[in-house]
């Protein structure tokens, strides 16, 4: 598999489209608070991250699965043992196309 993440210019596109906050995308893509989500948007090297495939998948699931698929996945994660609550403020994340 060959995987090329985002640019922080395509994050920063994303987060505009979706009208959301850095912490509203930090909350979308599991990550504990909105300077991490602006790490992800910074150019320069020293402060850089690239955005891993597991993480956009799983915010972009987020975005299109329906609530049914979605706790579909989430129940198969439980079942091999893990433990996830995505319910901390019950918000419904995806778009509203």
């Amino acid at each position: 598999m060959n995987y090329e993440p985002p640019s922080p210019e395509d994050l920063e596109r994303l987060k505009n489209e979706l009208g959301k906050s850095s912490g509203e995308m930090a909350e979308l893509f599991g990550l504990a608070n909105g300077r991490q989500w602006r790490r992800y948007l910074s150019t320069d090297k020293a402060n850089k991250r690239d955005m891993g495939l597991h993480m956009l998948f799983f915010a972009m699931a987020r975005l299109v699965l329906t609530p049914e698929d979605f706790e579909r996945v989430l129940a198969r994660v439980r079942k091999v043992g893990a433990s996830v609550d995505l319910s901390a403020d019950g918000e419904d994340l995806r778009s509203q196309d």
